[in-house]
């Protein structure tokens, strides 16, 4: 069994009104089937209202399917005896750093959560320090961190999670509010966790940049799992991503376009690299 896994997993948002009566139900996530093996990293991608945050969630037992089953490391996520469990095996980054920070301090934030584990003061301050080290961010450790860039916030959030020794790390759409430099920061703080601690990473994201280093993608669309694949399998499939209201990196664009014109270029160009690579061999 995968790290996590979902087992026809389906969830409704029920609506009611002023009276507490049902009035609609939404079907975000529809029976989907999903098993993620230790120090994968994953990328979910899919348009607004595709399921994505809603099956992300799932992960973190902050929603319970309304159908199917969830397990994080072996453990069921609706038993509520194992909520605690399954957020700290499984940590969470959401897209506003502003929502997750809460200490006046950097080093204060980032011990929060090994704090409320129970965990002795001394492995608490060397868990933080550890954590902020691998971040980049052990300078800034007694900094206020309303005077951080986003991209600072968001690798401080990151050091919190990090800091609770979870087996794997959920990013919510981390970057959707930062600027190109503060999205790279996390990227590739997301990727060392991944190559360096070998931390089963879930990536949510709509920019397509940030999956290409994945070793799977799946798209979701309107709650299924509409394709799955590496992603130079996805990002082959120019036409059907965009059917599905979606973008490809610049570079595989350029690279579809130019074979479209008769340019012997391979499917499935992923950067910029590659793509001069190609060039090079039409000269």
């Amino acid at each position: 069994m995968g790290i996590i896994r979902t087992d026809k997993v389906s969830y409704e948002y029920i609506r009611r009104d002023d009276e507490g009566n049902v009035s609609g139900i939404t079907r975000a996530v529809d029976d989907v089937n999903i098993d993620v093996q230790p120090g994968e990293f994953i990328s979910i991608l899919g348009h607004n209202g595709s399921g994505k945050s809603t099956l992300a969630k799932q992960i973190n037992a902050i929603l319970t399917p309304s159908e199917g089953e969830v397990y994080v490391d072996g453990l069921l996520t609706a038993e509520e005896k194992n909520t605690w469990e399954v957020r700290q095996r499984a940590g969470m980054v959401f897209q506003n750093p502003d929502n997750q920070i809460i200490g006046q301090l950097v080093e204060e934030d980032v011990g929060f959560g090994p704090e409320n584990l129970g965990i002795p003061t001394d492995q608490i301050w060397e868990r933080v320090n550890e954590s902020l080290k691998l971040l980049g961010m052990l300078d800034y450790s007694k900094h206020s961190p309303n005077k951080l860039s986003g991209g600072q916030k968001q690798r401080v959030s990151i050091a919190g999670v990090l800091a609770m020794h979870p087996k794997c790390i959920i990013f919510d759409e981390p970057t959707a509010m930062l600027d190109p430099h503060g999205r790279r920061e996390v990227i590739r703080a997301a990727r060392a966790l991944n190559d360096v601690e070998k931390i089963t990473i879930v990536l949510i994201t709509h920019y397509m940049e940030e999956t290409i280093y994945s070793d799977r993608i799946f798209v979701m669309d309107k709650g299924h799992i509409a394709m799955e694949g590496t992603p130079k399998e996805i990002f082959s499939q120019v036409e059907k991503l965009e059917e599905l209201h979606l973008g490809v990196p610049q570079a595989t664009k350029v690279a579809h376009e130019l074979k479209k014109a008769g340019m012997p270029i391979p499917d499935g160009i992923l950067t910029r690299q590659e793509l001069r690579e190609e060039l090079k061999k039409c000269l």
